[in-house]
């Protein structure tokens, strides 16, 4: 039978020590879930025209407070992501809400709705950037992922909008099944459009709704771990910086350090994520139950102070979890944290086979081995 989950708050939170540190920096802002596109491995969109969701979304007014309280807690930068976040027809009135707020804006936008209006906002008041994904470089492609005939049409017509009146884009790429063949293409499709930045991502997270009818649609686009390792290696600079740092991302010592806590990553240092119904978690994939709070019920500063120091604080002593991720070698190569485990098991210290055979093929791969079975 398996072990059931045994999740602890110590009596002496490993954060009371570091307080003095725990100062915020920026924020995420889901202004919407829903989303004119309907794209195979999205983990969050809703339709469009979805009432209950729309009821939900938080007004101007309510991110407006929100806004008062991360700066006054120190935020200098926001990002404005959704869904798609141009579906609201305030954003307008949302983005020069937080300007004034002298907050630093970044948008994430799949540019279909980038309409003569924006441009003439984003002229006026520049963001900090706008990052874009790249689904696929052909029509048959990106309509193939974002399931809207005419959406490629849209998103050139509205990236080269942006192009054109000198705004700064990122543009970024998701590497599934969809557009595997493609990954090229879209890399030369973008370092043709901006010499700022580009990059792909490879991890897909599981619905935060648990739709298991869409989660088996993602799982379906994910790439095998082969794929994964040679994808990262046709990339030259990626690769070599693999390499590089491979004493750091392959610790063969880390078995000997004993430590039961869930999170040692960045979660909730300096940033913390708002969802589109006022929910405070302290990253975007993070919705496990006790790790959530509601900004309708509470302030910022009760969630900040208070919640994400219980929430980093939390602890495991499930064999399975000490025994493996906690004390593997090859961790930093892994696409396993709490959150990921609880979309994929239901549990925030379970381990995850996947991820387990990606971490395994990256290494072997950084250390120039044949991957043992």
């Amino acid at each position: 039978m398996k072990q059931s989950t045994t999740i602890e708050i110590s009596d002496f939170p490993l954060w009371a020590t570091m307080k003095e540190h725990h100062r915020l920096l920026s924020f995420d802002l889901e202004i919407t879930a829903r989303c004119n596109n309907d794209c195979r491995h999205c983990y969050i969109n809703l339709p469009a025209g979805d009432r209950l969701a729309r009821s939900r979304e938080l007004t101007p007014q309510e991110i407006g407070d929100i806004a008062d309280q991360a700066v006054e807690l120190g935020a200098v930068w926001v990002l404005i992501s959704g869904g798609e976040p141009l579906l609201r027809e305030d954003f307008s009135e949302i983005y020069l809400l937080l300007k004034r707020k002298g907050l630093l804006v970044s948008v994430f936008t799949n540019a279909t709705l980038v309409r003569e209006e924006h441009i003439a906002l984003f002229r006026k008041y520049p963001p900090r950037d706008i990052e874009i994904t790249v689904y696929g470089a052909t029509e048959e492609t990106y309509e193939r992922v974002t399931g809207r005939p005419g959406s490629f049409a849209a998103f050139t017509a509205g990236l080269n909008r942006l192009l054109e009146c000198g705004i700064r884009v990122r543009l970024k790429a998701m590497a599934i099944r969809s557009n595997f063949h493609e990954l090229p293409t879209i890399a030369d499709f973008s370092h043709a459009r901006t010499k700022d930045f580009f990059r792909f991502d490879h991890q897909l997270h599981l619905r935060f709704d648990r739709d298991e009818e869409r989660n088996l649609m993602i799982r379906a686009e994910r790439l095998t771990p082969e794929e994964v390792v040679a994808l990262e290696k046709a990339d030259e600079s990626r690769f070599a910086s693999l390499q590089k740092n491979c004493a750091i991302l392959i610790k063969e010592d880390f078995p000997h350090i004993v430590c039961d806590h869930l999170f040692h990553c960045g979660l909730g240092v300096g940033s913390f994520n708002v969802g589109y119904d006022g929910t405070f978690r302290l990253c975007s994939s993070l919705w496990a139950p006790g790790t959530v709070y509601d900004l309708r019920q509470g302030t910022l500063r009760e969630a900040w102070e208070e919640f994400v120091p219980q929430v980093r604080d939390m602890r495991s002593r499930r064999p399975e979890y000490l025994e493996n991720c906690r004390s593997c070698p090859i961790i930093n190569l892994c696409l396993w944290c709490p959150a990921h485990a609880d979309l994929e098991t239901g549990e925030i210290d379970s381990p995850v086979e996947y991820f387990c055979q990606v971490a395994r093929a990256r290494a072997a791969a950084i250390q120039g081995k044949s991957q043992e079975t």
